[in-house]
């Protein structure tokens, strides 16, 4: 049989919408929800080695709404919880675009999460300042506002900073001035990371590139670009980062080779 010049090139292209489509169908409808347990060692300067080993559970941009179910959220703080961390924190955009009707919700999701050392919180640029916080707190959680707090165990102290998304570096000063014991930073955004690391900061624990959403054959995650870190463990100077690629999605429900993830992160000496 002879196949046609034009007969050829519509085979192609037909085969090429084809598999487009089915692309886009599996991230929205599969890929998305597919959620990845990551386990990192983070090295942090001075810290003592008794606590070499501690781990952290991090949970970072639910971005709960009408495109993340409550499910995700509830299979998040599971994955989190079958792993028994010492610590967990969660690092921001609870909801998305300041929707409060999914603050208390969210929250609710999040109840079963507890730890020995406690379940620290903060903030992310799609998390208004009073309903979010509010059904953190109201879960037992301890949210962080450009604040900062002192964890003891094992004998030692470990410093534990949060800071909003919108802090301005010189908050930042101020919240880490007087620390004495080494210091992990709760900051939604990693491009925090220059910042720590001149105020020497031990670790930075972040969020907010999804790991770029959207991952392209070749090209990668073209809209996280701006970050020092799109997804996984960096460092600059003497300051380690860590950022998750988040449980939910924002502006379209669609995920490609970019799954989303919880982390357990085990805290080394440097």
């Amino acid at each position: 049989m002879v196949v046609s010049r034009r007969a050829a090139i519509n085979a192609i292209v037909a085969g090429g919408t084809g598999a487009f489509v089915g692309t886009v169908a599996y991230g929205l409808s599969y890929s998305r929800h597919q959620l990845q347990m990551v386990r990192v060692s983070l090295p942090v300067d001075r810290l003592p080695p008794s606590l070499s080993g501690l781990r952290v559970g991090l949970i970072t941009d639910l971005h709960h709404s009408e495109m993340v179910p409550i499910e995700d959220v509830r299979r998040a703080a599971a994955m989190v919880m079958a792993e028994q961390p010492d610590l967990i924190v969660l690092g921001g955009d609870y909801v998305t675009s300041a929707d409060r009707t999914y603050a208390a919700p969210c929250a609710e999701g999040l109840a079963s999460l507890n730890a020995p050392l406690g379940v620290y919180a903060v903030l992310g640029n799609h998390d208004e300042e009073h309903d979010v916080p509010a059904a953190l707190t109201d879960k037992g959680f301890t949210v962080l506002k450009d604040a900062r707090t002192t964890i003891q165990t094992r004998g030692e102290r470990l410093e534990l900073a949060g800071i909003r998304f919108w802090t301005r570096p010189r908050e930042l000063t101020r919240v880490l001035r007087g620390a004495e014991a080494p210091v992990v930073l709760l900051a939604h955004d990693p491009r925090r990371l220059h910042e720590a690391a001149q105020q020497k900061v031990g670790a930075v624990l972040s969020g907010h590139t999804h790991g770029g959403q959207v991952n392209l054959p070749l090209l990668g995650p073209v809209a996280a670009r701006r970050f020092p870190v799109v997804a996984g463990t960096g460092r600059e100077g003497r300051t380690s980062i860590f950022v998750s690629r988040g449980v939910g999605t924002v502006y379209v429900p669609f995920r490609l080779n970019c799954p989303p993830d919880v982390a357990i992160v085990t805290l080394t000496a440097a």
